[in-house]
């Protein structure tokens, strides 16, 4: 029987266990935490988006990073495999706007059960707190497997599902990239991905944890073309913004370092300025004797009047009626029209997913095997793929995952 070791216990891992597990292998899974897909306990906020409901071809368009590699992976096992999946292992799912895939308790750790379920039933060996110290071959074949210093595994096939450098206290610490590389393949630098930015306005830190629902932003690059635009939900930090929309930007996004980006804020999306200025007017002939900071309320939630009035170099003081008409179009133009200077991506450890990773073209799209060495397969967020939000990173891991199970 065929012994194949797989390093990794996220959802890539225990994926590609179970496959090849099925397929008639003797599997042992070496995870180095005390516990099977931690880092998928903390996605989607706890609540983890576990694929999308989309096209295959929608799935591709969906990953700006190296999607055409994932062809076969996508198709060999497809979103609609992986909802089957979770339906047969019992985990009810329901699909939200964006098409968005979540477990209908909301819990990310019924996701986690249904995968140990699956890794359970098909008998593969789970070792855990097994730190991988060394992934050795022979004559460009995989030949052993070292952890915990100085224990061996003799193997026929690994398969490399250890994630990416985001979150490392779930145990993603970039292990697999150093495997990778002593074996001679390309490292492409890890960057962040789907991540929170910081922005030059010094005034976001007085906005701290403020979010918004309903707004639009827009992403320009240093010769003011557009990069990106989005609806949805934004939250400031003490040091800038996040939230799904800035998140799903962070992707279309290239280094920070060489390249000045400034994001458009958009309050009233809903509204021109023609038909956001007809409201005003109605806030003001309600307002009419209070101070112009006191004029807002309707409008604005209370921690972000301050600001705008402050922005809007109105006096705070002058009464509403005593307000220009200019003043009063300077104040629609800002509301629309909030501009935020780009100063960096917070950093890696916070980011949801890693771009960057083993190079592609030292990877056989249709297998998930080294090009350079024998027997050597990987699955997941350590290849140089990354997806924008919803779902589709988690679908990666499952589609190349599978390849990997079923051709090791």
């Amino acid at each position: 029987m065929k012994k194949v070791v797989v390093i990794g216990g996220g959802p890539a891992g225990m994926m590609a266990a179970a496959t090849a597990a099925d397929n008639g292998a003797e599997v042992i899974l070496l995870e180095k935490q005390h516990r099977l897909g931690r880092k998928l306990l903390i996605t989607g906020k706890g609540r983890c988006n576990i694929t999308n409901d989309c096209d295959v071809e929608e799935l591709i368009e969906n990953v700006p990073t190296n999607g055409k590699f994932l062809y076969s992976a996508f198709y060999t096992f497809t979103n609609y495999d992986a909802m089957n999946m979770f339906n047969s292992l019992g985990l009810e799912i329901k699909t939200e706007r964006g098409k968005r895939v979540f477990p209908k308790s909301d819990k990310a750790l019924d996701v986690v059960k249904a995968f140990e379920k699956l890794v359970n039933s098909k008998k593969v060996k789970v070792i855990l707190n097994a730190r991988v110290n060394k992934v050795v071959a022979k004559d460009s074949k995989i030949e052993k497997v070292i952890y915990n210093n100085n224990q061996e595994i003799k193997c026929d096939s690994v398969i490399v599902a250890t994630g990416g450098m985001s979150y490392p206290l779930t145990g993603s610490t970039g292990d697999g990239y150093k495997f990778a590389s002593s074996l001679g393949h390309t490292i492409i630098s890890p960057k962040p991905s789907l991540i929170g930015i910081e922005v030059q306005e010094s005034f976001v830190k007085n906005l701290e944890k403020l979010s918004l629902r309903n707004v639009a932003i827009t992403v320009l690059n240093s010769k003011n073309k557009k990069v990106y635009d989005d609806f949805g939900e934004l939250e400031f930090t003490k040091n800038g913004l996040d939230g799904p929309i800035i998140k799903s930007a962070s992707c279309r996004m290239k280094d920070t370092s060489k390249e000045n980006y400034k994001i458009i804020l958009d309050l009233k999306p809903a509204l021109d300025e023609e038909k956001l200025d007809k409201r005003i007017i109605r806030d003001f002939e309600k307002y009419i004797n209070k101070d112009f900071e006191n004029s807002l309320s309707d409008l604005l939630p209370k921690k972000l009047i301050p600001i705008i009035v402050e922005l809007s170099e109105i006096p705070k003081h002058l009464k509403v009626n005593q307000i220009s008409k200019k003043q009063r179009l300077h104040l629609v133009h800002l509301l629309k029209n909030i501009t935020f200077t780009v100063k960096r991506y917070r950093p890696i450890e916070e980011a949801i997913v890693t771009s960057g990773g083993i190079k592609v073209s030292e990877i056989n799209a249709s297998t998930m095997e080294s090009k350079l060495i024998k027997n050597l397969f990987f699955a997941g967020e350590v290849i140089d793929v990354d997806a924008y939000t919803g779902g589709f990173n988690l679908q990666i891991a499952y589609s190349t995952a599978y390849l990997a199970g079923t051709n090791c």
